[in-house]
């Protein structure tokens, strides 16, 4: 039972961001940032999105098209505490020769465009550099010497091609010798777990030497995940990195979830759900993430529990107002939700 015990405060020193601004008195205390709800604030969005150059067309919902605009005008507030707001400024003296770098699928693209818009925002001046290559984006604020950089892997393990076809290999992380090299990182993955047919890209599975056609994808995800995180525990120099994982980003494709069944999308949502709970609950990989990360023999993944507070969030996809013109209720508008993603993670570095 102690040994229980230890273990979940263990975790908890890890998950809670501890400095923070209490409400009233501007006193420093203890605070669960990700306990809270979305309250009006006309003081947002942070950053004006037409004047941000690095927002990709799938994010771009004023652009193409939205005209209902409230969805800007959410703040998350934490209970008992609030965020500091972000300074750019300070956030980039304080990476100042430093290189950062986000990996995952399209929601880590979703996360690092709005970091770079809130960055832009502080410096609208500053000269920056943008290289785009296949597997990663790199923008390079040169007065700063700040390197923001997008590591494409929807899986965080590898896929390879062998005689048999593409194999999913959920015990191999060889993007690691890349990764391990910057001084912040924020890992997100998921999404492509849940892919099959034309949309998946491997025909194999292999773990523990075994390749199959296929397996349950929770226990694969929660696989791969236990492989990043004994690489982390193995190659990741804590002095130097600092490992973040962002959690799981919801989906709003069943008005059921939020309370309205019949509801097949979140184009006609305006509004966040009212409180601080999402009625159907939360999904089975943020136990999984949790587990994972309370198994490490090393505290040194700081996780980004993202997913409650994104849930309730029903009014910030970009549905079919993005380049595609298809109805997207997974990725995120820029701005929006990402930008407290991360306030959160500008919250835990101070």
């Amino acid at each position: 039972m102690g040994k229980i015990l230890i273990e979940e405060l263990r975790f908890l020193l890890v998950t809670v961001v501890l400095v923070v601004l209490a409400e009233g008195n501007g006193a420093v205390e203890s605070c669960d940032l990700f306990e809270g709800s979305w309250v009006v604030d006309n003081s947002y969005p942070l950053y004006n999105s037409t004047a941000c150059p690095f927002i990709r067309k799938e994010f771009d919902c004023i652009k193409f098209g939205r005209t209902n605009l409230d969805y800007l005008t959410y703040r998350w507030q934490p209970n008992g505490c609030t965020l500091p707001r972000f300074d750019g400024k300070d956030f980039l003296k304080r990476f100042k020769g430093k290189r950062i770098m986000y990996i995952g699928d399209s929601l880590s693209l979703n996360n690092f465009e709005s970091l770079l818009c809130l960055l832009h925002s502080a410096v609208p001046q500053a000269k920056f550099k943008q290289e785009i290559y296949t597997e990663n984006v790199t923008v390079t604020f040169q007065e700063y010497g700040v390197e923001v950089v997008l590591f494409h892997s929807n899986y965080l393990v590898d896929i390879e091609v062998e005689h048999v076809g593409r194999v999913l290999k959920l015990d191999s992380i060889k993007n690691g010798l890349i990764w391990k090299e910057f001084d912040l990182l924020i890992f997100n993955t998921w999404l492509w777990y849940t892919r099959a047919g034309t949309g998946q890209p491997w025909d194999f599975v292999e773990v523990g030497g075994k390749i199959s056609k296929d397996m349950d994808r929770v226990e694969a995800f929660r696989a791969g995940l236990n492989t990043w995180a004994k690489w982390v525990e193995t190659d990741v120099d804590a002095t130097k990195t600092k490992v973040f994982f962002q959690g799981t980003s919801p989906a709003h494709y069943h008005g059921s979830d939020w309370g309205e069944a019949g509801v097949n999308n979140c184009l006609n949502e305006t509004r966040p759900v009212s409180g601080s709970t999402y009625p159907s609950g939360l999904p089975i990989t943020v136990n999984i993430v949790k587990q994972v990360l309370m198994n490490m023999s090393k505290p040194i993944v700081n996780l980004l529990d993202i997913t409650k507070l994104s849930q309730l969030r029903k009014d910030g996809h970009p549905s079919k107002f993005n380049g595609f013109k298809g109805m997207d209720c997974t990725h995120w508008c820029l701005a929006g939700v990402p930008d407290t993603w991360n306030l959160i993670l500008y919250a835990s570095l101070l």
